[in-house]
């Protein structure tokens, strides 16, 4: 038997691991049952959500503070996992096999449910060590959809009276595990735009030179979007210091269109994802699209799958109380960090639109990132040391 066989939290986190929130038509009771039952082991109070319907439940465990009027802290998690191609596991995905070296194998072993169960693991050793209470009240959620969006999970949470009722002040949520030493964390996000494309034009005979056609509509707004994605691209290659988030990324996700091989169809679309970055102004990036419809020949409809507002930076400097008691944790215990915008989109991005404050942080380091990958892992010693780091964070942001 492993050294960590025997560890109790190892086995909490092999237990949550082992439930297959997967989509599609995902089953989240028994998560909510396994969080009811860590709740009284910790003597935490917990109650369950619906802020769309009963099919997506948001999982709240409180640890009242001294003072609770004062503005909380949410330490928040998602509890759906993506979609797995067991044929390309080596290890069956939610298993969580462990093998001699302490890897852990499961699906959401990165991304990110070992992040929720080691809040509750820090929360559980600062109890052990005679801490009752904190200054902040701590709540730790656990909610759905976010794999997907978000938008039966914290989107409307945020906007339900059970969450104004929380108070919240300040948020830490999931980053992204590091290959390096050094931690990412991550105080901003690039919002969301996904544009499919409908070229409208003349229809034929495939054998005829038609003018107006889809294809050469189409063919122009591809082109267009590959020239800026070379120009994003070739900053990155310039400016060595620019990370994912800090430009814009240019996708082309879909095509669809034809009847057959010798017609040239009425209509052809191209779908793009587009992560825009912080630094980018909104309206001349869609006027410049809008220009290049035009000049593509016009009749094309710009129909927005996902256009998400841009929502405010969390500030890192020492007018953020709590960014100032996060950094002095980390540096106490001498991590190395790297403070970045998030490539990709988490639940931060709905707290920051209701201006609360918040970091993105997985106690993840010297691994490879695997989030949404086959056989994704994590170290039984990784897992243990960040329950240490945020035993260290999380009195200090509850003591601001």
């Amino acid at each position: 038997m492993s050294k960590w066989e025997s560890n109790g939290e190892i086995a909490i986190l092999r237990e949550y691991l082992r439930i297959p929130s997967v989509y599609p038509n995902i089953d989240y009771e028994p998560c909510v049952e396994f969080l009811k039952r860590q709740a009284k082991s910790l003597d935490l109070t917990v109650a369950v959500h619906y802020p769309v319907n009963e099919k997506n439940p948001v999982v709240v465990l409180t640890w009242t503070g001294a003072e609770p009027n004062l503005p909380s802290i949410v330490l928040n998690s998602h509890m759906d996992v993506v979609p797995v191609f067991p044929e390309r596991w080596k290890h069956t995905p939610f298993g969580a096999e462990m093998d001699a070296d302490g890897k852990i194998f499961a699906r959401g072993s990165q991304d990110m449910k070992s992040v929720g169960i080691q809040y509750l693991a820090a929360i559980r050793a600062l109890k052990q060590d005679g801490v009752r209470q904190l200054k902040r009240t701590i709540h730790v959620t656990f909610v759905p959809d976010e794999e997907v969006g978000g938008d039966l999970g914290m989107m409307p949470f945020v906007e339900s009276n059970e969450f104004k009722a929380l108070n919240v002040g300040f948020s830490l949520d999931e980053g992204i595990a590091s290959p390096t030493e050094e931690f990412s964390v991550f105080y901003a996000e690039r919002f969301i735009w996904e544009i499919e494309f409908i070229c409208n034009g003349q229809s034929g005979h495939g054998s005829l030179l038609l003018k107006n056609t889809p294809g050469e509509k189409i063919h122009y707004i591809i082109d267009k979007f590959a020239q800026f994605r070379k120009q994003e691209s070739a900053k990155l290659d310039n400016h060595p210091e620019l990370k994912i988030g800090d430009v814009t990324t240019v996708n082309l996700t879909m095509l669809s269109g034809g009847a057959q091989a010798n017609v040239i169809p009425p209509t052809l679309s191209a779908t793009f994802d587009i992560r825009v970055a912080n630094d980018v102004n909104v309206e001349d990036l869609k006027k410049t699209i809008q220009r290049w419809c035009q000049e593509a020949g016009g009749d094309i409809e710009m129909k927005f799958i996902a256009k998400n507002p841009k929502a405010p930076a969390t500030a890192i400097n020492d007018s953020n109380p709590y960014w100032v008691a996060f950094k002095s944790a980390v540096d106490e215990m001498n991590l190395k960090i790297s403070t970045q915008v998030f490539p990709a989109a988490t639940d931060s991005r709905f707290l920051r639109l209701v201006n609360i404050p918040a970091l993105g942080f997985s106690p993840l380091n010297n691994i490879p990132v695997l989030l949404h990958d086959h056989d994704e892992y994590i170290l039984a010693d990784t897992f243990l040391t960040g329950i240490e780091i945020y035993k260290k964070i999380i009195p200090k942001i509850g003591g601001v």
